[in-house]
């Protein structure tokens, strides 16, 4: 291909290489000059353009980009129409996208005039998706080089394919131990029927059992005779060896242990085995949520028809290390969460009588220093404290710490105008926790474990504490909801939002109910004394 300018006289039967404009219009780059589009052009004072010029076994763009797409084209994939020198491949079913990276790599080394450009290996596609797309950079591709190209999306089996989802009866065993509660189990098993749903399979049968070996045996060989397939174990305790529970479990069932662990962070401790043809995936405990991790990675192939093994489940560390969940108790660092912690210190405390509740001591220290250590120790960026009644007291026992405050004018009117305060001050902030400053007993270790499994780009907006099935406080909110937020009235706070966003809520079960306990009067702080005495 000639590539270069030229007269406008000798131009027709040339492609136009850069647009040209001229008043009254304009012609677009890659049109094949005629004798209208000449005389456009001299009409306009052009006298030379920028052109390409095809020569005897040069292949045009189109046709290189579509005869290439087609030959990298696989089950479940359809081509596009070659436009501009670019043909498309989409998804013409649901399911993970197989890519053979090496012959990828290859085709893009035959010449720089041709690139292939996919999505990552094993996504999960729908119908419709564009999975790949094929791009000639010149105008025009030397016939070798598109011959180059077939041949090495012919060298193998298919470039590209889709691997459907075909629907699953799947078994989930869920093992306990003392102190592990229903509401645990219940999230836990709510979060795989919500993955297999994703792939178009189905929880069919959960057993809960003693974490044993024999237990957990016992409950496989009756999935494994009812005919459903993956089964999968999520024990109360992480898998740290292949002589744990439950792989000695899958042993004592008549079942293999096939590879334990995987190069995938959250999803290190997980387990694959086989109970004779059936897959048995020791899940990790990271799970109990539904973010993505390395099970979802397994589970997704299993449900795609896909051999999973050691090899495979090795080969994922490429792009592994995933978001942090919620759940986990050691986050690799700290980071900026783009997060703002407020303390709603403002109410008339009413039910105290005359002492401000604020200001009245737990262990030695008042309850608003405390719920503010809590806030400061945490991974938010910055504490600010909403003041009201006693403004003045509140910012004395304060004194000294790194909060900014906020003064809601308006605290007679109830909870929901300190929420708004609370608000307004996290301005562009990615999202605002809400604690209350007569709850001494939250930790910065509760909110830190919000502000992990806050995760908008998933869906979870909003996190909520639990203990033991109550939900409590604080609550973490994304700025998607602060226009709602600024227009709460009364004293009910944010809750009638949280029941109307259901699915956009992330609940995260603590350990322990300081998440539940607030203060309000005299005899409550009384029992919580004698409590500590006791």
């Amino acid at each position: 291909m000639k590539f270069g300018p030229l007269a406008i006289t000798d131009a027709e039967g040339a492609i136009l290489a850069h647009t040209q404009r001229f008043e009254g219009g304009a012609i677009k780059k890659g049109r094949q000059l005629g004798a209208d589009e000449i005389a456009r052009l001299r009409a306009a004072g052009i006298t030379e353009v920028v052109v390409a010029q095809l020569e005897p076994g040069d292949v045009p763009e189109d046709e290189a980009s579509t005869r290439v797409a087609l030959a990298a084209c696989g089950s479940g994939v359809t081509v596009g129409e070659g436009k501009t020198g670019r043909t498309n491949l989409y998804a013409e079913q649901r399911g993970l996208l197989r890519v053979d990276r090496a012959r990828v790599d290859a085709i893009n080394r035959v010449h720089e005039s041709v690139t292939v450009a996919t999505v990552a290996p094993f996504a999960v596609v729908d119908e419709g998706d564009m999975v790949a797309t094929v791009k000639t950079i010149p105008f025009a591709v030397a016939a070798s080089v598109v011959a180059g190209c077939e041949a090495q999306c012919a060298s193998g089996g298919p470039l590209l394919e889709v691997a459907p989802f075909s629907p699953r009866r799947a078994g989930l065993v869920l093992t306990r131990l003392p102190g592990v509660s229903d509401g645990q189990l219940d999230r836990a098993a709510a979060s795989q029927r919500a993955r297999l749903a994703f792939l178009g399979s189905k929880l069919v049968r959960e057993e809960r059992c003693a974490h044993s070996a024999e237990a957990v045996a016992s409950a496989l060989q009756s999935m494994r005779d009812e005919g459903l397939s993956p089964l999968m174990v999520l024990g109360a305790s992480a898998i740290v060896d292949r002589r744990d529970v439950v792989p000695r479990g899958l042993e004592c069932a008549g079942g293999e242990v096939s590879h334990l662990g995987m190069p995938v962070d959250p999803g290190n401790l997980l387990l694959l085995g086989r109970l004779g043809e059936v897959p048995v995936v020791g899940v990790p405990g990271c799970a109990r949520s539904t973010q993505v991790s390395g099970f979802d990675w397994v589970l997704q192939r299993l449900c795609a028809g896909l051999y999973v093994g050691r090899d495979e489940v090795m080969a994922m560390g490429t792009g592994g290390l995933l978001e942090e969940v919620g759940t986990r108790p050691l986050p690799r660092g700290a980071h900026q969460s783009g997060i703002v912690a407020t303390v709603l210190a403002a109410g008339r405390s009413a039910r105290m009588g005359a002492l401000n509740k604020m200001l009245a001591e737990v262990e030695g220290t008042a309850m608003v220093v405390r719920a503010v250590e809590a806030m400061l120790g945490s991974r938010a960026d910055e504490t600010v404290v909403v003041t009201g009644h006693q403004a003045a007291a509140v910012r004395d026992a304060l004194r000294g710490y790194d909060v900014r405050f906020v003064h809601n004018p308006d605290y007679a009117d109830g909870m929901s105008t300190s929420v708004r305060a609370a608000v307004g001050a996290a301005g562009k902030a990615a999202g605002v926790v809400i604690g209350l400053g007569d709850m001494p007993d939250v930790t910065h270790e509760h909110v830190d474990r919000l502000i992990e499994a806050f995760a908008p780009e998933r869906g979870h907006s909003v996190v909520v504490p639990t203990f033991e099935g109550s939900r409590g406080n604080p609550v973490v909110w994304g700025s998607a909801h602060f226009s709602a937020m600024k227009k709460l009235r009364g004293d009910r706070g944010a809750r009638s939002l949280v029941e109307a966003r259901a699915e956009q809520t992330q609940f995260v079960e603590m350990r322990d109910p300081g998440v539940l306990r607030d203060y309000d009067t005299p005899e409550a702080l009384r029992r919580r004394s004698s409590s500590d005495e006791s």
